[in-house]
């Protein structure tokens, strides 16, 4: 089981209990992941950078449920007080934070780099969350996203999927 070496120093460095579960890289896009080990959608957890455009630099990194839809355009446009905002590329997203997508995590980041938990991630028993690569994901209890500082809870970061799947993003951490 592969997990990058500074998720593994930050969920050490902050005593959070996890399991370790091996991935298969070719299926760790979240719809895949999900249906080939039994994962329900609905605790499965997608960390997505999202990046400024207008100015350029801001960065901010949030977690949602994969069952719900990041609302760049009204609540993370606001917050990071930036005109434009727009999911960071995958090669922006490697440079910035290291991880590739697939396997992006709220873990083992950069530590200027705010974190972002939309509220309903808490509302589950336990989430899946990326380990920073392709090959590992990670099992946590949510209740850790409002225990510790180094994250930041918010109400209507993200908004339930419609049922015919319209308005979906691409979320794929």
């Amino acid at each position: 089981m592969t997990v990058m070496g500074s998720v593994s120093e930050d969920l050490a460095d902050q005593e959070i209990e996890h399991t370790v579960m091996d991935c298969d890289p070719d299926l760790a896009d979240t719809a895949q992941f999900c249906a080939a080990y039994g994962i329900p959608m609905e605790n499965s957890a997608n960390a997505i950078l999202v990046a400024s455009r207008k100015p350029e630099g801001l960065y901010a990194l949030c977690l949602v449920l994969a069952t719900t839809r990041l609302d760049v355009n009204g609540v993370v446009r606001r917050r990071l007080g930036a005109r434009k905002v727009s999911f960071a590329s995958a090669d922006d997203t490697l440079e910035t934070i290291g991880q590739a997508i697939g396997g992006v995590t709220v873990f083992g980041v950069p530590d200027d780099l705010p974190i972002w938990v939309d509220s309903h991630v808490l509302d589950r028993d336990w989430v899946i969350v990326g380990a920073g690569t392709r090959t590992a994901k990670i099992k946590v209890d949510p209740a850790i996203f409002a225990e510790r500082a180094r994250f930041e809870v918010v109400e209507g970061l993200a908004k339930p999927i419609e049922p015919s799947g319209e308005g979906a993003s691409e979320n794929a951490g």
